[in-house]
């Protein structure tokens, strides 16, 4: 072999040896690449995941509100008369957490303005949360929103009706209850259920094990509701109840305008605009044209 071909195959190992450190080298970077996409993925999942479902919660009170405005009075009455008739039926109940398949039928009828089993919507001041409540508490209704416990009190208040609302903290795609143990005993929270705005003050706060059932008995005279979530915070072995009593604020209640009422309104109120528009218009073309005011 001469020293040409000698130094050519030397050449060829060498560019081969570079070669080869190259595509290491592009696999070690494409490698470190995916890890940190992963990794920032993990992170922002969370955030992205709850800004989801705030938007998601956020469209469901916005439907059922819009449900409710549409709703003729008739039906309205109806409806709120029959969730009151399901709340005095709970009192004669001898075991009002195991219904029968007709009360169970009631009870999912009752309040579903749009019949996608929202019943109205949680809203907590203290930890800026607003939250579409459902019938039940089926884990599909736990991961994205809040569950009414059925053969607790419908949420429409009166006396001798407790409410109990169940939700999950702690969910990597959803805030939920998760600062619920942040309310102090004072604070309020309300329940928005057809027109009804239903006002609680926090006069209770306990934890108990998940069999402990005796502080959600209905209580003879009162209004109360009781929110529950699983604490410690990741261990889930206890409940967390916050329980507050109703308090009065008729003068918070919305008129609830009648269709025809709301289309007169409406139409009047168009018609003035109208008017405004047109003279307005008017009085701008006559300058235009150096005519003098009418």
């Amino acid at each position: 072999m001469t020293d040409r071909n000698t130094r050519q195959m030397r050449r060829f190992s060498r560019g081969g040896a570079r070669a080869k450190a190259r595509r290491k080298d592009r696999r070690i970077t494409d490698g470190l690449v995916l890890m940190l996409a992963a990794g920032l993925a993990l992170l922002l999942y969370p955030l992205i995941s709850d800004s989801w479902n705030a938007l998601h919660q956020s469209r469901v009170i916005a439907d059922y509100t819009q449900a409710v405005t549409a709703m003729p009075s008739h039906r309205y009455q109806q409806m709120l008369e029959d969730a009151r008739a399901y709340n005095a039926a709970l009192l004669r109940s001898p075991n009002r957490y195991h219904p029968t398949e007709e009360e169970n039928a009631w009870y999912e009828r009752a309040l579903d303005v749009s019949g996608n089993g929202v019943m109205g919507y949680l809203e907590i001041p203290s930890i800026q949360a607003s939250l579409p409540l459902y019938h039940g508490v089926e884990e599909a209704v736990l991961q994205t929103a809040i569950g009414h416990i059925q053969g607790s009190s419908l949420p429409v208040g009166g006396e001798s009706t407790h409410c109990v609302v169940s939700g999950h903290r702690g969910l990597p795609s959803a805030k939920l209850f998760t600062d619920l143990d942040q309310l102090q005993v004072g604070d309020t929270f309300s329940l928005r259920v057809l027109d009804e705005v239903l006002v609680y003050q926090v006069d209770q706060i306990r934890i108990v094990e998940p069999q402990q059932l005796e502080l959600l008995e209905i209580e003879k005279g009162k209004d109360l509701c009781t929110l529950v979530t699983c604490t410690h915070y990741g261990v889930n072995s206890h409940r967390l109840l916050i329980r507050g009593q109703r308090v009065d604020t008729a003068s918070e209640r919305p008129v609830r305008w009648p269709a025809a009422g709301s289309l007169a309104v409406g139409t009047l109120a168009a018609a003035a605009v109208g008017m405004i528009v047109r003279r307005r218009s008017g009085a701008a073309l006559r300058r235009a044209e150096g005519k003098p005011r009418p």
